[in-house]
């Protein structure tokens, strides 16, 4: 009996050993396994690139403004973004760092490919493949839609992605609309990432990544330029590239926290939204208005 009774008995204490073993080393695999799953994740600059969904954020709250009219109930001052996605971008900086609170926020979005001087000869400033989409198109704003908009407000932001030539005469965009001296008036520049190749990041060390910098070429720096020297006294520039990027001709890929500042090199994620958000609007009167 003793010999028929035996084997079962080892087998169950093996069983029994080996159930216990998996009970504690099980939960400490899955952690450990997790909490590595996590930190690649973390790191991963992979992780805000998606095109579909950065465009899809860096458009929303821009297009739900566009062209609505002030609510004349609201006690809070009034201010009007005139731009594209360049604009949206603007718009995205503030709301990520809860700036401009104390005011009622407006859009006009003009497409760069409309950006134009009123009363001027539109050969110059559209080309001929969009002149009907930007004339005969009823949903596309323009300056002469926006102007009483722009006379009801009390800040006026122009942020578009500037065509040289438009940059070269803004002060007959500010006449045409008739910008009075009690408007505080602000031209925010041009900015560009250069080409965004998230692929190329993922092995990168974190110390590589902060250290990486993109080169865009010399137009943000000769459009700013423009600007500067084209904006009449009543009139506040402020000058993206320098403030995020200096003097130079590249810019870095990452935000502090070492995520990606924008997706495709000319729009912001979120993330890079707050990161330049916050480098305008404490470093400029953006932060006092």
């Amino acid at each position: 009996m003793i010999m028929a009774t035996a084997p079962p008995v080892k087998i169950h204490f093996a069983l029994l050993f080996f159930i216990l073993l998996s009970t504690f080393i099980t939960p400490f695999s899955i952690s450990f396994a997790s909490d590595a799953d996590f930190s690649i994740q973390q790191k991963n600059p992979l992780k805000n690139s998606n095109k579909i969904s950065n465009n899809h954020y860096a458009f929303e709250r821009c297009r739900s403004l566009q062209a609505k009219a002030f609510d004349t109930n609201s006690k809070k001052k009034k201010l009007i973004i005139i731009g594209d996605s360049q604009g949206c971008d603007f718009l995205n900086e503030a709301i990520e760092n809860r700036y401009l609170t104390n005011y009622q926020i407006q859009f006009r979005f003009i497409p760069y490919a409309c950006q134009t001087i009123p009363n001027e000869n539109i050969n110059d400033y559209i080309s001929k493949k969009y002149q009907n989409y930007c004339l005969k198109t009823k949903h596309i704003d323009s300056l002469k839609k926006a102007k009483q908009q722009v006379n009801e407000a009390d800040v006026v932001v122009f942020s578009p992605l500037w065509k040289a030539a438009v940059a070269n005469k803004l002060p007959k965009i500010f006449h045409y609309l008739g910008i009075k001296k009690q408007q505080r008036l602000i031209v925010i520049g041009y900015k560009f990432f250069g080409k965004i190749t998230p692929s190329k990041y993922i092995n990168l060390s974190n110390h590589e990544r902060r250290l990486l910098r993109n080169e865009v070429g010399k137009k943000s720096l000769e459009i700013n330029a423009i600007l500067s020297k084209r904006l009449g006294k009543n009139a506040t520039f402020i000058n993206p590239h320098q403030l995020v990027c200096g003097d130079s001709t590249n810019c870095p890929v990452f935000t502090s926290d070492l995520k990606l500042i924008s997706y495709d090199g000319r729009h912001l994620t979120k993330a890079g939204a707050r990161y330049i958000g916050k480098i305008l609007f404490k470093n400029t009167m953006l932060g006092s208005i």
